[in-house]
C-alpha cells in the first residue's frame, strides 16, 4: 500500500447534519437536543471524492495517463468507526492498495480533529475505473503505459 495521502480536508457543517435530534446535558444539569452528528451518506460523498482525486495523483506520479478520468465502480467496505460532529474538521487520507489494467483500488481513512482530539472515524475501500473523458461510449482506458491492452473478454 502507497504512504497515505491527504486528499481532501472538510470541516463539518450544521447542513451536513442528520435530522434527527443528540440529547446533550448542559453544566446546569438540564438537557437539550442538538442536531450535531453528520449524515454517513455526507462522509461516503466525502470519500468517493478523495479516492478519486487520490486514484488521478497515483496514476500520474506513475507516469500513466493523465487525462483518464475516474468513475466509481464499487465500494467494497466501508466502516463508521465512531460518529463526526458539527464543527470536526475531517481528513481523508487515500493509499492505493492495487492498480489493475483499467482500474485501481483506493483505501480512504477519514480522520477527524475534534479540539485536541485526533482520531480515525471511517475506514473505506472503493474501486475506480479509468475512462474515456469523451465519447458516449466511455470505454476503459489503461491506466499505466506498462499495462497489457485488455482482450474483448477482459474486464476491469
Amino acid at each position: 500500500m502507497s504512504e497515505p495521502y491527504l486528499a481532501l480536508q472538510v470541516v463539518m457543517m450544521p447542513k451536513d447534519a442528520n435530522p434527527h435530534p443528540t440529547p446533550f446535558l448542559l453544566p446546569d444539569g438540564t438537557t437539550g437536543t442538538l442536531f450535531a452528528t453528520i449524515f454517513g451518506g455526507v462522509i461516503l460523498s466525502n470519500i468517493d471524492i478523495a479516492g478519486s482525486i487520490a486514484a488521478r495523483r497515483e496514476i500520474v506520479l506513475r507516469g500513466g495517463q493523465s487525462g483518464a478520468q475516474f468513475v466509481t465502480v464499487a465500494v467494497n467496505r466501508v466502516e463508521f468507526k465512531h460518529p463526526v460532529l458539527v464543527g470536526d474538521v475531517v481528513k481523508f487520507l487515500a493509499s492505493c492498495v492495487r492498480i489493475g489494467r483499467t482500474s485501481i483500488t483506493m483505501h480512504i481513512d477519514v480522520v477527524a480533529e475534534r479540539g485536541n482530539e485526533v482520531f480515525s472515524v471511517t475506514e473505506a475501500e472503493v474501486v475506480y475505473v479509468g475512462v474515456r473523458p469523451v465519447g458516449a461510449d466511455r470505454q476503459p482506458v489503461l491506466l499505466l503505459p506498462s499495462a497489457t491492452p485488455p482482450g474483448p473478454e477482459a474486464s476491469p
